[in-house]
């Protein structure tokens, strides 16, 4: 799509406007925002796009979209399909080998699951090498509790979140600002960074890695924009710890 527009604005209503037009995500709802600072951030996207309109450069307003159109209709069916991550989470899947792999998967991951434990009264079961081991159901339903709670626009970023990273417990902590995002990232790439490390890389296997750092910044300011101004209209849906 060419672009057509020339001002872009932000409604009392924290719409998106084009030369005082609402846009409209793809399923022709009003792209209305939660948030002041959300709302700016979007805004922002479509004042950057050139003469061509190109999605991929806009991950804001595809967070948004889908926030409104994919996730709004079902929110509990949508947090049963992040919540299943729960049950094969990156952080409970250790090497067998070699001892320093070993120590440093530990010294990231071990802080993430003990805050997780505590956070949400679970265990977690740790398994060396990638055969299956069950959850205790007791945490399954714990942890499915707590993406349940959240309302469309943080299951968006969450979704992405725990997509990119592997991790429900990542992404929750990142939900619940209880671990930075550099940190979250670090923790999450504790395995391709040793692989980097000793392997090197190549062109597209670096292309890969700066797209996936992208689509997990891009979530982590969607989720910043929430926390950033008045979320009475989130705190309606559910309970938010972090995001208060």
């Amino acid at each position: 799509m060419k672009r057509f527009w020339s001002d872009v604005s932000v409604a009392p209503d924290r719409g998106i406007l084009l030369d005082g037009r609402p846009v409209r995500t793809p399923g022709r709802v009003p792209l209305v925002l939660p948030t002041p600072a959300l709302a700016k951030a979007v805004a922002a996207e479509w004042r950057a796009v050139g003469e061509t309109l190109d999605p991929r450069a806009m991950p804001l307003t595809g967070l948004a979209n889908a926030a409104i159109d994919r996730i709004a209709p079902d929110p509990q069916g949508f947090a049963e399909g992040i919540a299943r991550f729960g049950e094969s989470d990156l952080l409970c899947y250790r090497a067998d080998s070699p001892a320093a792999l070993i120590a440093r998967e530990a010294a990231h991951w071990d802080p993430l699951l003990a805050w997780a434990q505590h956070r949400y009264d679970v265990h977690f079961e740790i398994a060396s090498g990638i055969v299956h081991r069950p959850q205790p159901a007791a945490t399954l339903a714990r942890l499915r509790e707590a993406v349940a709670a959240q309302p469309a626009f943080v299951l968006a970023p969450l979704s992405s979140l725990v997509d990119l990273t592997g991790s429900l417990v990542i992404g929750l902590a990142l939900v619940e600002d209880a671990v930075t995002p550099e940190a979250g990232w670090a923790a999450a790439d504790i395995d391709g960074a040793w692989q980097r490390e000793h392997w090197g890389t190549d062109p597209l296997e670096a292309a890969a890695l700066a797209e996936r750092r992208g689509a997990y910044d891009a979530a982590v300011a969607f989720l910043a924009c929430l926390r950033s101004g008045p979320v009475a209209e989130l705190a309606d849906e559910a309970d938010q710890p972090g995001l208060a």
